[in-house]
């Protein structure tokens, strides 16, 4: 399974490609939306981790082109975000996303719900 990861935060995007590459996913991973969505035209992916706050295209923006991509659209989609609220965390239900991972986060959190959508969402396997 392929996974699509962006966030502006280096640090915390090479952690989660280095815990999701260990957990046996291939990861394709970008600075910001612009970015992820110009990779994933090219490239594809199965599922998608984004952050909502970035330069250029936010993750709000990308899950929007997303889901309204007919090649994407029943991508699963999480939300990696330090956004707690949860007016956010609505929003980004409401807009499509399929779950809502606050910052900080426990690296085995982040894998057992990759491994949740990989399981909910078996066809984009």
């Amino acid at each position: 399974m392929k996974i699509l990861i962006a966030d502006d935060d280096d640090e915390l995007r090479d952690l989660v490609e280095m815990i999701l590459s260990s957990a046996g996913y291939a990861v394709s991973a970008h600075c910001n939306g612009k970015r992820a969505w110009e990779a994933l035209q090219k490239t594809g992916a199965d599922m998608a981790v984004l952050d909502i706050n970035m330069p250029e295209m936010d993750g709000l923006e990308l899950l929007d082109l997303i889901r309204n991509d007919e090649s994407f659209k029943e991508m699963p989609v999480m939300l990696l975000t330090a956004r707690k609220g949860m007016s956010e965390r609505a929003q980004g239900i409401e807009r499509g996303a399929d779950d809502y991972l606050t910052k900080p986060f426990e690296n085995d959190e982040l894998v057992r719900r990759v491994k949740l959508l990989e399981q909910a969402y078996p066809a984009n396997g």
